[in-house]
Formats: C-alpha cells, sequence, structure tokens
C-alpha cells in the first residue's frame, strides 16, 4: 500500500494542473476536496459537470494509487456520471471513492459527490481504469 503523503507528492510532481485536494487514501478507497470558485460554476449558479467528473476521476485514481503503488500509466478507460441533484455553488465538492475490484488489468470503483456538510449525495460515479501489465499486486 502506498501512503496518502507519497500519492499527494505524485499527484503535485506530475499533475500539477490538479485543482483537487487528497484527504485520504487506503482500507481500498480515498477521499478528495476540490474548492469550488466561480470559474466553475456554469449559467445559474451551479458547479460544472466536468468539475464534478475530474473529481471523480481524481478521487478513484488515488484509490487505486493506494493499493497498487504509485502506477503513472494505471488510466481511465470508463467513468460513468450520474448527476443526482444541484450542488452548492458556496461549498466544497467532496469526493468519496470505494473500490469495488482491484485485479490485474482492471480497477473498478464508485465515486459519490457531496457538497460539503450535505449527507445526500450530488453526483454518483462508477469508473474503470486499466493498469498496465506488471504493475498489480498479486491477487
Amino acid at each position: 500500500m502506498t501512503s496518502t503523503a507519497d500519492i499527494i507528492k505524485f499527484m503535485e510532481t506530475d499533475f500539477p494542473q490538479c485543482n483537487s485536494v487528497i484527504e485520504r487514501t487506503g482500507n481500498g478507497g480515498a477521499t478528495v476536496r476540490h474548492h469550488i470558485g466561480s470559474e466553475e460554476l456554469r449559467p445559474g449558479g451551479t458547479v460544472s459537470g466536468p468539475v464534478m467528473m475530474a473529481v471523480a476521476d481524481i478521487a478513484l485514481y488515488a484509490a487505486i494509487l493506494g493499493e497498487i503503488g504509485i502506477v503513472p500509466l494505471a488510466v481511465t478507460t470508463s467513468l460513468n456520471v450520474n448527476f443526482l441533484r444541484k450542488p452548492s455553488a458556496q461549498r466544497d465538492i467532496i469526493g468519496v471513492c470505494t473500490l469495488m475490484k482491484v485485479g490485474r488489468s482492471l480497477a473498478v470503483g464508485e465515486v459519490n459527490l457531496y457538497s460539503e456538510g450535505d449527507e445526500r449525495p450530488v453526483a454518483h460515479a462508477v469508473g474503470t481504469y486499466s493498469i498496465p501489465p506488471g504493475q498489480s499486486p498479486e491477487i
């Protein structure tokens, strides 16, 4: 298992454009936080879909790296997002990932997205990552 600190350092170095903060990894999951600014709102004052999709993808990636180690070439192969309700424009988006399966070549997880302080999810995502050959733990 890779520490949260190691994943944060990797993301800062290899993905400096990432605006989400990894708060926790391990035990088959991860939690990330994304501060919402005015540049991330769409007309009508709601958080844009691409921002929420990015938070889900980052949470999934962080959870997988927490399980298999730093594998830069693990890549998203699918991401399905259901937008459930309007998130608050004044609160951070929190992504909570739970891995469902980590195999030799694929990892699958789900992510619930929340407006900070609200227990009702604003979106639900399911994603699959491809793990390069020889990079997954022995299953």
